[in-house]
């Protein structure tokens, strides 16, 4: 897919706008995990969705800027032939002005063929006006 296509399909994230019509990735994570720098995501939510549309795309550079860096792991390694098929935000909750919790599932396939589900309760803090993702709790 070339770059002018792959910012019109819709985001991986499956967000949809009022008319239930899913956003583009240029309108809604590709603002953030392609310009980190100048369009930071505005709460949880939206940090976990792009983080997630993050992951499906490969991008490490975004997964990392957006760590909180106390719990930032050094590298990332993506497992060649994973298919992530979907993301279910299941709540999110904000615990204060600078603290919140996001719970979904996110699905994928191995290169085996495989089903995975990862669901997880994810914390997140602001600093210096910016959300990062701390850790998460598995179910």
């Amino acid at each position: 897919m070339s770059a002018p296509e792959a910012a019109t399909a819709p985001c991986p994230c499956g967000r949809v706008d009022r008319r239930k019509k899913p956003l583009s990735y240029a309108a809604c994570c590709g603002r953030y995990v392609d310009d980190f720098a100048h369009t930071p995501a505005p709460d949880a939510e939206s940090l976990m969705r792009s983080r997630y549309t993050a992951f499906v795309r490969e991008r490490a550079d975004y997964l990392l800027a957006t760590w909180a860096a106390s719990h930032r792991p050094a590298h990332l390694h993506f497992d060649a032939g994973t298919k992530w098929l979907g993301l279910d935000v299941r709540a999110h909750a904000a615990q204060g002005a600078d603290r919140a919790e996001v719970e979904f599932v996110a699905r994928s396939r191995d290169a085996t063929g495989r089903a995975h589900r990862l669901h997880e309760r994810s914390r997140f803090v602001r600093e210096g006006g910016r959300w990062y993702y701390v850790d998460g709790a598995l179910f």
